[in-house]
């Protein structure tokens, strides 16, 4: 009797050690399923000044901004967005397509393949359960309306596509500059926005204001009507932009602005040049403080200093501690 209970009990204690191995062979992906940032809060809306999740809770997304996409389609895959959910803590991606640079959407680039890149990048982010920004990136257009034309036809074909998805964002125009007034952006984002919303009525979509989106507190003086779940975009550099700006920011929120800082860098406002981790750490303390989500520029190993990987690197995914240049490793390390 005791060698049969024995025998009983080694084989309780094998079954156990099999259940043990199975989970551990399981993969991350799988497991890490249920709690994807987009299963967590669900469709994000616009509450106020603040976005929120599907209980209206207060919600701060942590974002990395890939650079254009003309320029570096390689990063646009699922390990590299994989990895920096798992190991960065980021919940949003923004998929950058410059307008007019380098084989721009409106200057002589293969429209189809940069729209085939973009819904590529929105199926890895969303297979993996994170947010999405299609950025319409106007740099030197600098006036959205310019190519307004194909803005419009551009974002009725991604409304159409993702109007049923509850993770997308839509960003209409980058950063408007070279004088560009609020009421020449205002009238373009009307006109986009109306589009969009003939076909998608839920999605956020997000407003760029003048100066290279740094004139929030100008854009709240006369904020568009008419529409649900609008947000406007600021833009910082913590080289070059330090504490006059945050006070944009908060005359901005104060006035009842909703405000998305959809793209930032640690470095100078050229991309390059010195680090300030010390602004950067403020920066990160304001945003916090108010509620405000922040994508940060750029995923690429490209040589310059706002560059989140080394320019050695030659990974477009599963990337190492070693892989990653300062402002990368700062970055990571933002909880």
């Amino acid at each position: 009797m005791k060698k049969n209970k024995t025998i009983r009990i080694l084989r309780i204690l094998c079954a156990m050690l099999c259940c043990i191995c199975l989970v551990g062979t399981l993969p991350v992906e799988n497991v890490s399923a249920a709690t994807t940032p987009v299963k967590k809060n669900g469709r994000l809306s616009v509450k106020g000044t603040r976005l929120v999740n599907s209980q209206g809770k207060a919600v701060v997304l942590k974002g990395v901004s890939t650079h254009g996409i003309n320029w570096f389609p390689q990063y646009v895959n699922k390990a590299a967005f994989k990895t920096l959910r798992d190991n960065w803590g980021v919940n949003c991606i923004r998929l950058a397509m410059y307008t007019e640079e380098y084989n721009g959407y409106c200057s002589g680039g293969n429209q189809a393949e940069l729209r085939k890149l973009i819904n590529n990048g929105v199926k890895y982010a969303t297979e993996l359960g994170m947010y999405v920004i299609i950025d319409w990136h106007i740099l030197s257009d600098g006036n959205p309306v310019k190519n307004k034309k194909q803005a419009m036809s551009f974002f009725k074909y991604m409304a159409k596509k993702y109007k049923n998805q509850n993770n997308i964002f839509y960003e209409i125009c980058n950063e408007p500059n070279g004088g560009t007034s609020w009421n020449r952006i205002k009238g373009y984002a009307s006109s986009v926005i109306k589009i969009i919303r003939k076909y998608d009525k839920k999605n956020i979509i997000l407003v760029g204001t003048p100066t290279w989106s740094q004139d929030v507190d100008v854009a709240a003086d006369s904020p568009i009507k008419g529409y649900s779940n609008i947000m406007y975009t600021f833009h910082f550099y913590a080289a070059t932009h330090g504490d006059s700006y945050r006070q944009k920011v908060q005359a901005a929120i104060q006035k009842g602005l909703p405000v998305f800082v959809s793209e930032f860098g640690i470095s100078e406002s050229s991309g390059n040049g010195r680090i300030d981790k010390n602004e950067a750490n403020k920066w990160m303390q304001f945003l916090k403080k108010n509620k405000i989500s922040y994508v940060c520029w750029s995923l690429c190993n490209k040589n310059e200093s706002c560059s989140l990987l080394k320019n050695s690197c030659s990974r477009t995914g599963n990337f190492k501690k070693s892989d990653l240049s300062q402002a990368g490793l700062w970055y990571k390390s933002v909880k």
